[in-house]
């Protein structure tokens, strides 16, 4: 494979696998349409970091442990619909159950940093399973790849948090449900995909 095909593959895995750090990234920045550029910079950096921290790891387990990952790989399905679900439903009841006064809706809802990295992982265990088609490329090639598809993560992310951005200033009352409901689709489709 020539350097060129090896990169156009790589950015089109990174798109793939960017769409569910998409999705939440929308998510977040529906819940908190005054988000400052420092947070977006934070979240888009964190999916980016785990997606390229994912499929090496996949690649290397496959090429060193393969025997203990066939093992749990039939779990990752469940633990996404799990983490993706709950965090899903802990958005909607802190944004809609609750009561909550203008001024607390037009307020910054923070993601705490926990919170993010859990939303990190979920969204990148994917790309773990994606690392372990890696099984040919020698570890320059893995970490080329792996690089790419975090660019590509982080710029996704940023779009996809400036889009939440602008359709959660419109529709603040209801965002944070809204978003709390794209978490569960994506856990749903990430389990049944």
């Amino acid at each position: 494979m020539d350097n060129y095909s090896f990169l156009v593959e790589s950015a089109l895995l990174g798109v793939g696998l960017a769409m569910d750090a998409f999705c939440v990234s929308v998510a977040n920045s529906l819940a908190n349409p005054n988000m400052k550029f420092s947070r977006m910079n934070l979240i888009a950096g964190a999916f980016a970091v785990f997606q390229f921290i994912m499929p090496f790891a996949g690649w290397f387990l496959v090429t060193t442990l393969l025997g203990v990952f066939n093992v749990l790989s039939s779990y990752i399905p469940w633990v996404t619909l799990s983490v993706l679900w709950f965090l899903g439903v802990k958005m909607i009841i802190d944004g809609s159950v609750k009561k909550k006064t203008e001024e607390e809706v037009a307020s910054e809802v923070i993601l705490s940093f926990g919170m993010l990295i859990i939303q990190a992982v979920a969204t990148s265990i994917d790309a773990l399973s994606a690392g372990l088609t890696f099984t040919s490329f020698s570890v320059q090639q893995v970490l080329i790849s792996c690089t790419v598809i975090a660019v590509i993560t982080y710029a996704i992310c940023m779009t996809g948090l400036k889009i939440g951005k602008l359709a959660g200033a419109k529709l603040s009352k209801f965002a944070a449900a809204v978003g709390g409901c794209i978490l569960i689709f994506i856990g749903a489709w990430t389990f049944l995909g």
